[in-house]
């Protein structure tokens, strides 16, 4: 349905995407996912027709739309980073508004705010102004104002940054719903790997403006098919404890957030005594220590060397 060929995109001498390729078919929903500055948003803009690409193309059932953004347009609602509202004016006029811009009016348009108003929970609020909202309020009417044209593909830059878990859980159910009651094409990204897995049927792993694996959640994971994880809990963080974990070649990756570390190893390595000679060279103080085969979030740790919120 949708389909980007070899797209890139220069700042200057900078260039944030490099040659990304992917495929959204009718009814899927698949999620784009990488670290901060991996080049996730400048591809969202590209295939919005927000900014221009340096190199390459987005097209639409086979069609460029590089030279035809209406067609694209016509099709497509995007839930971007930062909220797009105007704070000072209702959610019912935010509603007219946004409306206006896809042309309709009338009897239709007024028909289409009040199911949106119904479908994100905000029909008692609709006369009050947006900058009384909540966070979780502005996402939901975020939401609304991309869904007022009834489009087929619904880009969504990480819809739940932010919010109250109610608020997050109402988001992510909504668009479980849009996915299958409608049959619309999502793009989801998000920075929580637990979104993606509730969500998503593939998954793009994006880092340094390139795409660096693709695939169903299974073909992911399988990635590190050979491998185990060991989560190692201390009770502060310690770098010299993990850089000569780093040292020892038996590990293929160690990476850390605060006081867990990641160490992902061959199934037949057991490395026990080696990490609690370590933690006592060092003086780092183990909480627990466990061993789990690989997740969705260790294959991305094991990709990248960052976890998704870096």
């Amino acid at each position: 349905m949708l389909e980007v060929v070899n797209l890139s995109k220069r700042f200057k001498k900078n260039k944030a995407v490099d040659s990304v390729n992917l495929f959204l078919e009718k009814g899927e929903t698949v999620g784009l996912l990488g670290p901060n500055g991996a080049g996730k948003s400048t591809t969202i803009s590209m295939i919005s027709s927000l900014i221009s690409p340096t190199e390459g193309d987005v097209r639409l059932h086979n069609d460029s739309i590089l030279q035809e953004t209406g067609k694209l347009r016509k099709v497509l609602g995007v839930v971007p980073q930062e909220i797009a509202l105007y704070t000072d004016l209702t959610a019912k006029e935010n509603l007219e508004f946004f409306g206006k811009i896809h042309r309709l009016s009338g009897r239709e348009l007024q028909g289409k705010i009040k199911d949106i108003l119904e479908q994100i929970g905000l029909t008692d609020r609709q006369t009050d102004v947006v900058k009384t909202f909540s966070g979780g309020m502005k996402r939901r009417l975020n939401i609304g104002v991309a869904l007022l044209h009834d489009p087929e593909i619904l880009i969504m830059d990480e819809p739940t940054v932010g919010i109250d878990p109610q608020s997050r859980n109402y988001i992510l159910e909504e668009v479980k719903r849009l996915n299958k009651e409608k049959n619309m094409t999502i793009l989801y990204t998000s920075h929580y790997m637990e979104e993606v897995e509730f969500l998503c049927d593939r998954i793009y792993i994006m880092d340094k403006g390139t795409i660096i694996a693709s695939g169903t959640k299974d073909e992911i994971k399988s990635i590190l098919s050979s491998e185990s994880t060991i989560l190692i809990k201390l009770d502060k963080s310690s770098p010299a404890f993990v850089e000569k974990l780093k040292e020892l070649a038996v590990f293929k990756s160690v990476t850390s957030h605060e006081k867990t570390v990641t160490v992902v190893i061959p199934k037949e390595v057991h490395p026990f005594n080696q990490i609690f000679q370590i933690a006592d060279e060092t003086e780092a103080i183990i909480v627990t220590i466990d061993r789990q085969t690989p997740t969705l979030e260790d294959v991305f740790l094991h990709l990248t060397g960052r976890a998704l919120r870096d």
